[in-house]
């Protein structure tokens, strides 16, 4: 039986949280450096019409731990990834599909990481994640730490 790639491991615990499952998320696309999720409007709307703050910061919250964790497994390493504190910004309404891409922040090179966690079996990472509008425009814009720690 084939091992499912990082990706698809991610997809798979992502569809077994009922938030996420009610958000309809979707991993879009995931290159090494950013990773991009996807989810429809319908299903995150407010009471105005446009995207739900919970949902922006959740999706935002969500691409980031994915990206921290499918780095983690490519590198062979069966962690733990948690949020340990973000700040966000909600910067314009959102009426379009809800995508939000993760990187990591500047200054912060995955190598260090990945060696940090090698030798301690935990690492901090600072990742930041966006949400544009159709046009271009940034609607919503996190910063988090995020901590991977070795599974017990």
């Amino acid at each position: 039986m084939e091992q499912p790639t990082p990706m698809q491991h991610i997809e798979q615990r992502l569809a077994a949280i009922p938030q996420a499952r009610a958000m309809a998320l979707k991993l879009a696309a995931c290159d090494g450096e950013s990773l991009l999720i996807t989810a429809p409007l319908a299903p995150n709307i407010n009471d105005k019409g446009n995207a739900f703050g919970g949902s922006l910061a959740s999706l935002a919250t969500l691409a980031a731990w994915a990206l921290v964790s499918i780095k983690l497994m490519e590198a062979g390493f069966d962690a733990e990834v948690y949020v340990q504190d973000s700040t966000i910004r909600y910067l314009a309404p959102l009426y379009d599909e809800l995508r939000a891409e993760a990187r990591l922040g500047p200054d912060q090179e995955w190598k260090d990481f990945l060696a940090a966690y090698t030798q301690k079996g935990k690492a901090r990472a600072t990742l930041i994640a966006q949400l544009c509008s159709a046009e271009g425009g940034i609607a919503c814009a996190m910063e988090g730490r995020f901590v991977a720690k070795a599974k017990a």
